[in-house]
């Protein structure tokens, strides 16, 4: 649970807006021992949407060839790396684990990727987002292998925040109809728990070495000075964003337009329009096509 709270809170995230809500709100009773309110600059509340499970594996699971060698699913000559879920810095385990998919699995399958044995890579991305370390690190990587071999991104659902840093690294982005794209933004959130410790009748003494020991703890609220800290942090967090967007969609999105997208999200065509996504497309057809192009160049079809 710690390691959960250190992850979400204090932490610059690229996390759509309305998981990072829904984080908040089942976290804080177990951290706070009741509901929290989650309250954003604009006073919005957002809805949630259910992360559904891939569907670009699913069907070629069962003629898939054996996934050791590499560290991820293959069809003939074409990679298939997952990024599913929460994504998280580190994580011994390759694809989606209790929800989540580290960038430390992912940086090794797409390691794996530049195997001259691979000559496509189809990256399946269903998720809103996670923590901003080792993000732009993965994305480098991605844009790397972008330069040497096809990637293809399909979105199965949701490309959201650091999901969708990744996604504009590959050569192309297909989605599905009512799939949605965007978030190109950095959140960090802050619990303020003087009140339910008021509440509680227990009195905290916070012993301290240093006069900003404890600026941003949540046995208060924070200062004007550590709020504007974490506002320049996020502010460049998301300048940064911006530009690796823009390096690898090149004219399709560039940085201005990236940044001129407030972080909103956009589905369906209005993706396309803004260029986020290069065209609508089933998941699996996309899938199809792709392999079958891959894999006829490789056997010199």
């Amino acid at each position: 649970m710690m390691r959960l709270a250190a992850e979400a809170f204090e932490t610059p995230l690229m996390i759509d807006a309305r998981k990072a809500a829904t984080i908040a709100t089942v976290l804080g009773p177990r951290l706070l021992g009741s509901s929290v309110v989650v309250v954003d600059h604009a006073g919005i509340e957002h809805d949630v949407h259910r992360q559904h499970a891939g569907v670009v594996g699913e069907p070629v699971r069962r003629i898939m060839e054996k996934r050791e060698m590499f560290g991820f699913m293959r069809i003939g000559a074409v990679g298939i790396i997952p990024i599913e879920g929460t994504l998280v810095r580190k994580g011994a385990f390759l694809g989606q684990s209790s929800g989540e998919t580290s960038y430390e699995g992912l940086s090794a399958q797409v390691a794996r990727a530049m195997d001259p044995a691979i000559r496509g890579v189809v990256f399946e991305v269903d998720s809103f987002g996670g923590v901003v370390n080792g993000a732009f690190e993965l994305a480098d990587q991605i844009h790397a292998l972008s330069q040497v071999k096809p990637t293809l991104a399909i979105l199965t659902d949701y490309a959201m925040s650091a999901a969708y840093l990744q996604a504009s690294q590959c050569r192309q982005i297909v989605m599905p109809k009512h799939g949605a794209a965007g978030s190109i933004g950095v959140i960090t959130m802050h619990v303020d728990r003087s009140a339910a410790v008021e509440q509680s009748g227990l009195k905290v003494t916070v012993v301290k070495s240093g006069a900003k020991k404890d600026q941003g703890s949540s046995l208060g609220p924070l200062s004007d000075d550590y709020l504007a800290r974490l506002q320049t942090s996020v502010d460049a967090a998301r300048d940064e964003f911006a530009d690796v967007v823009a390096r690898g969609r090149g004219a399709r999105l560039t940085k201005a337009a990236a940044l001129a997208t407030e972080a909103d999200w956009f589905e369906g065509e209005t993706a396309v329009a803004a260029g986020l996504v290069d065209a609508i497309a089933d998941p699996r057809e996309a899938f199809e096509a792709f392999a079958a192009a891959i894999n006829a160049a490789n056997t010199g079809a």
